[in-house]
């Protein structure tokens, strides 16, 4: 396949400017895509123009990654029905860089085809207003903008004339990448179709020639809510931010339907190889194949090796074989992710500071169980297990029994945990 065939088995292709088939037959085309650096991480909805340069540098073009540190200074309207924010230079500069570390993951910067990053704020900095009137502005009409959709849709509710002339710097952006880098394609969302044409329009009226954009279309969740945001908000690529075992929980949760649809998206992986494992995931959907190859893929690309395999060893805490000494190999950080969403109960630790009985524990001082008889019935039944080892009703409770010295783990037959926390 070439690079369009690939976006389009994928689900990555929405729309594209007549005649860019051609373009990308020749070798080594130059094509961009811009990044907001209103956060000091990317989420995963930016993983889709990233994705886009991936497989563009895949196919033996150069990506260019440009990073928006003036037109962030300004704001994106589209998509949005608010004014945004206004961010300090400071702020910016300081988000461009966490940033950058993040897409240096995603792409060869070294090589034939090396990826180029640039900032425009390194064009626009000694660019005087009057200037960019004369020899920008008059090249696009008032009535040009307003036909936007990222304009209409915010002519009732108000838009500032900064938001306003958003689409026109970043039409000047594509234009300088033409003009000084030979860049020829600008990619993005579907949602940027409008304010990527004023660049083409742009390159057409100053210099005559044809630019073109490629768009992917908005990626949504089976509930058509926006892609990108769990019920705690944003899923970051930060680790710090979203860690990588609550990372690696999103992908593993995602339905059947927004697995086939997402592996084919965000992996890397060849055709044939996701056919296979689709095929193979329908047979046996109960297995969730997709969702844990997507799951692994992801979470080793955005964080590492090792962190994968700790978010693995955290998910078999709660949903598959593990031990003690599993529980005794999570930090305290771990330990509050994993059991954040189970029934949570607070013992005092003179309580237990020299021995509590398993029964009163239970259902004395923690009401795990609503009564001594309960207790001892599911105690004696093997159904009580504490930090992942059967008890019985015998067993004694002490403070050797306690995880980093704070938590005491339950679990009641299969599937019901609870989290004590033991406080002084």
């Amino acid at each position: 396949m070439n690079f369009l065939e690939e976006l389009r088995w994928r689900g990555l292709l929405q729309d594209s400017t007549t005649g860019v088939e051609d373009l990308l037959k020749g070798k080594n085309i130059k094509g961009y895509a811009g990044f907001d650096p209103t956060a000091d991480s990317l989420h995963i909805g930016n993983l889709v123009p990233a994705t886009l340069l991936m497989h563009f540098q895949r196919h033996g073009h150069q990506p260019f990654v440009l990073m928006g540190g003036a037109t962030g200074l300004i704001g994106d309207p589209s998509g949005k029905s608010a004014e945004r924010k206004l961010l300090e230079l400071d702020e910016i500069n300081h988000n461009l860089k966490c940033q950058r570390k993040q897409l240096e993951r995603f792409l060869d910067f070294e090589g034939e085809n090396a990826a180029q990053l640039v900032n425009n704020f390194d064009w626009f900095k000694d660019m005087n207003f009057m200037d960019f009137l004369r020899d920008t502005g008059k090249h696009i009409t008032i009535s040009y903008m307003l036909a936007k959709d990222s304009v209409k849709s915010r002519l009732e509710s108000g838009i500032s004339f900064a938001e306003f002339s958003y689409q026109m710097i970043q039409g000047y952006d594509f234009f300088y990448l033409f003009k000084h880098r030979e860049v020829q394609i600008q990619m993005g969302g579907s949602d940027q179709w409008g304010n990527m044409l004023t660049g083409t329009e742009l390159i057409r009226r100053k210099e005559g020639k044809d630019a073109h954009v490629i768009t992917a279309p908005l990626i949504t969740k089976a509930d058509g809510s926006k892609f990108g945001k769990s019920e705690g908000g944003n899923v970051w690529l930060d680790g710090k931010k979203t860690s990588p075992y609550k990372f690696y929980q999103f992908w593993l949760n995602i339905s059947d339907g927004e697995a086939e649809k997402y592996i084919k998206i965000f992996s890397l992986k060849e055709k044939h190889e996701i056919e296979a494992l689709t095929a193979e995931h329908s047979e046996a959907p109960h297995l969730r194949l997709l969702q844990k190859s997507l799951a692994e893929e992801m979470t080793e690309r955005i964080h590492s090796i090792r962190e994968l395999e700790s978010a693995i060893s955290a998910s078999n805490i709660l949903f598959g074989k593990s031990t003690r000494e599993d529980l005794l190999s999570l930090s305290e950080n771990q330990l509050e992710e994993i059991f954040t969403d189970v029934p949570q109960f607070v013992v005092q630790r003179k309580d237990i500071s020299g021995s509590i009985h398993m029964v009163d524990l239970l259902a004395e001082k923690s009401n795990i169980l609503p009564s001594k008889g309960e207790a001892r019935r599911m105690l004696k039944s093997n159904a009580i297990s504490l930090n992942k080892e059967k008890v019985n009703d015998q067993k004694q409770v002490d403070t050797k029994d306690l995880i980093k010295n704070v938590y005491l783990i339950v679990q009641s037959g299969k599937k019901n945990y609870y989290l004590i926390k033991v406080k002084d």
